[in-house]
């Protein structure tokens, strides 16, 4: 038998207590199991280049390349579980536990790997807590100085069938591995979302209904009918909607209306509730009137699911109906009733969509997953088709991919493809303005965003997307008026908004007031490194070397393969003067760039 010996990075994982989920109710616990493994363990693996050995029913053994790759791996699964268990009650949640070792193991011609560094691996996998990950002292040597990860030393231990005591490390999960870094700068006061004083008479917000299916895997369908009621109600002009981003807040919150619409600029407020059950779906809705508490209108609809785009536009019909919007003819046209599209293919839209937003690496490759398998059953689905020419620019934006270029050329066409397929789609067009912005070619970009806002004039992402093409256009003072607006309509807009504020106000020789939205940026995420590459260069236009270069170096840390070349490459300015600027403002600060 052939075999070869090599030192790797050992990552062991299984479920706590899957005997007893299995003895409850096997169908469903393997039902969730499988689609956790498609959705989030198998990208996760993925991204982080690990190698997947072997399969034990509810555990893995995955090599990787380095103890660095492992680790951040384990801790985005851990935090990605957390989540996926909100509202799960506790004695039905997936738990895992991982253990993390390097060391020699044997690799068999079949691809397997024997030896201790598997053993150990294995066993301190068993004795991890709970949601846990134990590192042995050798793996944790390997990135005390690479990660910021809060440890606990829990001294040697004897492992069973292991001759010498081995040193272990439990990791804190709830935080992102990053590069070590230095202290992040003083948190600013916390933000408060400042909507107008006086909300316009005809203005909603659409709350997350609420999942009643007694099955919290079902929450991406309750959460998507909601989106697709605001995505609805986006398209009517006169109508003030509050973007998903915001009313979203409120999920599971004990919430007063009356505060819900102060907070969020609004007058009406809708809420309701979703219960899937077989083949059956009821969806509840009451529209509330703020300013007296009183109901406007509720109904409830108790259909066959193969009618849930139809209870879609009846509900959307009445709520038009009851506020006593005036709808131009292009309206009343685009909320006729829409394209018929296979059940099952909405529901792996839905769940790829929510994957989507999440704008991680495992994200979009989950995504992706869910929406191709959508469009084999539906072909002409332009939304699904939008969604995944989204994620292949991200890929490319954030450099993702191995190959950020191609990640592009297929974004471009499958966004084209997508307008094609469907001219009223609006998010197709916002792909496309998205795939013609990174491609530099901003005139087409700004077109197309134009057409989107026509067909959705609400959409506080088309908003944004008009801000972020004028501030490569050479225009950051009608940039900053558009984010104005955008902020109306998404007050609990996310720190990549600042980003933009902080963009314009350095295109404008603003600095002070771009390292204020900076410092802003940075107390909600302060792991940004293009945040602190834009705030080095501020601090040395400000002539203020010893700062600029602390925050160069912070976000070096962040992100070691951090280059300003690249950023030359892709950052689509129309102007190479506007880029050049940045660059100028590091070197006046004395960083070699």
């Amino acid at each position: 038998m052939n075999e070869t010996r090599k030192l790797v990075a050992i990552l062991a994982a299984d479920v706590v207590g899957y005997s007893r989920l299995a003895g409850a109710d096997e169908d469903r616990t393997l039902a969730r199991f499988r689609a956790l493994r498609s959705d989030l363990i198998d990208p996760t693996f993925a991204v982080h280049r690990g190698r997947v050995v072997k399969r034990m029913g509810d555990g893995f053994l995955v090599e990787f390349r380095s103890v660095v790759d492992a680790v951040r791996c384990a801790i985005e699964l851990q935090n990605a579980m957390v989540e996926r268990n909100a509202g799960v009650p506790e004695d039905r949640r997936i738990v895992f536990r991982i253990g993390i070792h390097l060391g020699d193991v044997v690799e068999e011609s079949d691809g397997d790997l024997m030896g201790d560094g598997v053993n150990i691996a294995a066993r301190l996998e068993g004795i991890a807590k709970p949601g846990a990950i134990c590192l042995s002292e050798d793996a944790y040597r390997q990135v005390r100085a690479r990660l910021d990860l809060a440890i606990t030393d829990l001294g040697h231990t004897q492992l069973k069938n292991i001759i010498e005591p081995v040193r272990i490390y439990s990791v804190e999960v709830g935080v992102p591995a990053q590069a070590k870094s230095a202290p992040p700068p003083k948190p600013a006061a916390p933000e408060k979302p400042a909507p107008p004083p006086v909300p316009p008479r005809l203005s909603i917000a659409v709350l997350a209904f609420n999942n009643m299916s007694g099955d919290a895997e079902q929450e991406y369908f309750s959460d998507g009918i909601s989106e697709d009621i605001i995505t609805d109600l986006s398209k009517l002009s006169n109508l003030h909607v509050v973007a998903r981003n915001s009313s979203f807040v409120y999920k599971k919150a004990a919430v007063s209306i009356p505060e819900v619409a102060k907070a969020l600029g609004v007058r009406y407020v809708l809420e309701g509730s979703v219960r899937k059950a077989g083949n059956r779906v009821r969806v509840t809705a009451q529209l509330i009137d703020s300013t007296d508490g009183g109901h406007v209108w509720a109904s409830r609809f108790d259909r066959e699911l193969t009618d849930i785009f139809a209870i879609q536009d009846e509900l959307t019909k009445e709520i038009v109906s009851a506020l006593k919007c005036k709808l131009t003819m292009g309206e009343l046209g685009r909320l006729a009733p829409r394209r018929s599209v296979n059940v099952e293919a909405y529901e792996l839209f839905l769940r790829g969509r929510e994957q989507a937003l999440t704008a991680t690496r495992s994200g979009t490759i989950g995504a992706r997953r869910l929406l191709e398998r959508a469009i084999a059953i539906d072909p002409n689905y332009a939304a699904a088709h939008a969604v995944i020419a989204m994620s292949h620019m991200l890929d490319y934006a954030n450099g993702f991919s191995a190959d950020p270029e191609q990640s592009l050329r297929i974004g471009r066409d499958m966004a084209e493809q997508a307008v094609r397929m469907d001219e009223e789609e609006p998010l197709a067009h916002l792909a496309l303005c998205v795939a013609y912005m990174w491609s530099k070619e901003l005139d087409k970009a700004q077109a197309e965003v134009a057409r989107s806002l026509a067909l959705s004039p609400n959409s506080a992402d088309g908003l944004r997307m008009t801000a972020h093409i004028k501030i490569f256009a050479g225009d950051p003072a009608s940039a900053l008026e558009d984010l104005d607006v955008y902020m109306q309509r998404d007050p609990h807009y996310p720190d990549m908004a600042l980003q933009l504020v902080a963009d314009a106000r350095f295109a404008l020789g603003q600095y002070e007031q771009a390292v204020e939205a900076i410092e802003r940026r940075l107390a909600r995420n302060p792991q940004s490194e293009t945040a602190y590459a834009l705030l080095a260069s501020c601090y040395g236009h400000l002539g203020r070397p010893e700062e600029c270069q602390k925050a160069w170096q912070q976000a070096v840390r962040i992100n070691p393969t951090f280059s300003m070349e690249r950023r030359r490459r892709v950052l689509p300015f129309r102007r190479p003067e506007d880029f050049e600027r940045r660059v100028e403002g590091l070197r006046m600060g004395g960083v070699e760039v």
